[in-house]
């Protein structure tokens, strides 16, 4: 099952992407874009996978989640989720053949406000494409579940989600998450920023800096950028577009980077 650019460090945030198969538009579908959503659900009650936000597109998702330590719960909640939705859809339309490619990418983002900034990019995502004017607009994403929270089948982990977001109260989570999209959407929300799909890691200078020292031997040939007020840990080379724009999106064939985990004191 999915083998990817991830570089696993325990107690990270992680921006996950992936995409269908040779680019085709296999979650058009309504109902298969609930069942991703579904079996999302069931890697939560399985292996207690902390999901904080997530976007569901015809053609590839996001997903952003943090892990507790535990190496084994975000690639086995991928799997669970990726096989089953693409099994589920190949006996609907009698269909042979992958359904996702066979890497996923993972990007480890600092809490606070890179974390903040990575959570709207994802909300934003078919603003981008021009498919909606707002994320209220797509149904298929983690939007409508911050701002109205569920009783019953709660996807994302809010109490996580207040502490990462640096909230006071999870009850002011909503309003806050609303500022935060109002102050992007008139022209930096229409923006594609490449370093949420294709980098090692983001955050500040500290932050990426310590993470390429984790790495040890691992981050040779990576280097970090240091912009304003961020910092990004690029790969040698680019294995996913910016923002899997459906007409333009290019995926590297080869990855040769496997999930393998780094101790934190390492």
């Amino acid at each position: 099952m999915p083998r990817a650019n991830r570089y696993y460090i325990p107690g990270q945030i992680w921006h996950i992407t992936h995409r269908c198969h040779k680019q085709e538009f296999l979650l058009r579908f309504r109902r298969d874009r609930q069942r991703w959503q579904h079996w999302l659900f069931e890697a939560k009650k399985r292996y207690g996978l902390q999901v904080l936000n997530f976007m569901v597109t015809s053609n590839h998702i996001h997903l952003l989640a943090v892990d507790s330590g535990d190496r084994d719960v975000l690639p086995r909640s991928l799997q669970l989720i990726a096989s089953r939705t693409g099994q589920e859809y190949n006996q609907r339309k009698n269909r042979k053949g992958a359904f996702w490619e066979d890497r996923y990418h993972a990007t480890a983002v600092e809490d606070g406000e890179h974390f903040i900034q990575c959570m709207t990019y994802i909300d934003l995502n078919m603003v981008r494409a021009g498919v909606v004017d707002h994320p209220s607009e797509w149904p298929d994403c983690g939007y409508h579940e911050i701002q109205n929270p569920r009783q019953r089948y709660a996807i994302i982990d809010r109490q996580k989600l207040t502490e990462l977001a640096s909230v006071d109260d999870p009850n002011s989570l909503g309003e806050n998450h609303m500022g935060w999209l109002h102050d992007l959407l008139p022209s930096e929300g229409k923006k594609r920023e490449e370093k949420w799909s294709t980098s090692v890691a983001v955050g500040g200078e500290k932050f990426v800096t310590r993470f390429k020292e984790l790495l040890g031997a691992r981050a040779t040939g990576r280097g970090v950028t240091i912009g304003k007020g961020v910092s990004v840990l690029r790969e040698p080379v680019v294995p996913y577009n910016d923002d899997f724009v459906p007409e333009m999106a290019h995926l590297r064939t080869k990855n040769l980077h496997y999930w393998r985990i780094y101790p934190e004191n390492s």
